[in-house]
């Protein structure tokens, strides 16, 4: 499994913040109900990789935080994650 450090993750993902060895992200929404479906979404994604995210949800707004665990690093598998978190997004 490939670890990222700062730089490699800032060329794959210029949107997300690299952080405590982790990447960050927080989206913004209409609304609660659009952010819950983006949830819902996201959720969907994860399930299917079996690799969950740290997240919380305050009314129109969702912060998500992604680290491989079992290998205390930015993985792979983290980025894979966050480009098709991204791609739920409309342009």
């Amino acid at each position: 499994m490939k670890h990222y450090n700062e730089a490699q993750i800032q060329q794959h993902l210029v949107s997300w913040t690299y952080k405590n060895i982790g990447i960050e992200k927080e989206f913004d929404f209409a609304n609660f109900s659009e952010a819950f479906a983006f949830m819902t979404r996201v959720a969907f994604l994860c399930e299917a990789d079996n690799h969950h995210p740290e997240w919380c949800n305050v009314y129109n707004k969702v912060h998500i935080r992604l680290n491989t665990h079992s290998e205390n690093a930015v993985t792979d598998k983290d980025i894979d994650l966050a480009k098709r978190i991204d791609a739920l997004l409309p342009i």
